[in-house]
């Protein structure tokens, strides 16, 4: 089968034929029917990021049909449409019977420890299948694995309440999943920070303020808008150390920043005036938990959160325009999300 795979840190991805792995006893195998284009994957391409033995197929935003299962596996079937769980964990280890199985002792994920979805067809584990209504077009089944689903454990992280406010730094896929889920939790009004003037306006259709970075300072226009009183929650879905702590300067007293995109620089932070004087948290965010993914499912389902405006290119299983894609997020630009439809 074909496959799009990293073949060496810094250098283009390449197509190449693989062989199908073997249909384990509780396996499935699923017709990839989109995958979606994450900034992780740019890390992972540059070495940023570390990722398993090369080559390796990329991908782990993936949906798609069942078209095999093993002989063990039940309640899934062929012809199942399904999302999949991109956390492929033993189910037994200490942080999987906490339901932490981000955390599992022998945790692989898809398109970085193994095989992903930039392919034509992908084998996992039958519990990594999330059933997809038939409301919810593949490549929006896709994107929900990813930049949904780590946006919904952010703000569940975070700690959001009814009633309170909600910044988010960078409205990509990350940033419009938030800005929708925020406001499904309940938050009164949420800040969408950026420099790209066409996706703050797309964040200001659904419902979010716009502050644009480029003309000013953030965290004093939201300031303003607070009348200086910050934010309850703030998610930084970049990974810039800039915004990191505009994250962290915008919160007002007891507030929450999570930190959720991937960079390699630190940052600094005034210990009293800016945490402790406040008592202000900044807490890490690491992917999601396989129990949040119904409930996301089901928000996408009745609509509360729409990712007909996130999804906005697709491209074809082909190893110059997934590179063009990863080249264009690589420099902060291009889409709001690219998915893949072999």
């Amino acid at each position: 089968m074909k496959a799009i795979r990293l073949i060496e840190i810094g250098k283009p991805l390449q197509a190449q034929e693989v062989t199908m792995p073997t249909l384990g006893p509780d396996d499935i195998r699923v017709r990839v029917k989109a995958a979606g284009i994450c900034h992780s994957d740019v890390h992972y391409r540059a070495g940023t990021s570390y990722a398993g033995a090369l080559p390796l197929t990329l991908g782990h935003e993936v949906a798609g049909v069942v078209e095999a299962v093993g002989t063990q596996v039940t309640g899934t079937k062929v012809g199942d449409r399904v999302s999949l769980h991109y956390l492929v964990t033993c189910g037994a280890c200490h942080y999987c019977s906490i339901g932490s199985e981000q955390f599992c002792v022998q945790g692989k994920m898809l398109g970085k420890h193994t095989a992903g979805g930039f392919a034509e067809t992908i084998t996992v584990p039958a519990r990594n299948a999330v059933p997809l209504p038939d409301e919810i077009p593949f490549e929006h089944g896709a994107v929900l694995m990813c930049s949904s689903a780590t946006s919904f454990h952010a703000l569940r992280k975070g700690r959001l309440k009814a009633g309170e406010t909600v910044a988010v730094f960078g409205v990509g896929g990350l940033g419009m999943s938030a800005i929708q889920i925020a406001r499904a939790l309940g938050a009164l009004d949420v800040y969408a920070v950026d420099i790209n003037a066409d996706k703050l306006r797309q964040a200001e259709g659904l419902g979010a303020i716009p502050v644009n970075a480029a003309g000013g300072d953030p965290v004093a226009e939201i300031r303003r808008f607070t009348k200086d009183n910050g934010v309850d929650v703030s998610l930084e879905v970049i990974g810039l150390p800039e915004t990191m702590k505009q994250a962290v300067q915008v919160l007002g007293p007891f507030g929450h920043a999570v930190l959720v995109g991937i960079g390699g620089e630190s940052f600094q932070v005034n210990a009293y005036t800016e945490l402790i004087g406040k008592e202000a948290e900044i807490i890490g965010c690491n992917d999601h938990l396989r129990s949040e993914l119904p409930l996301l499912l089901e928000y996408a389902r009745r609509g509360a959160l729409d990712l007909s405006g996130v999804v906005t290119c697709r491209v074809p299983l082909d190893a110059d325009a997934v590179n063009e894609t990863l080249d264009a997020l690589e420099q902060f630009r291009g889409e709001v999300r690219t998915v893949i439809t072999p």
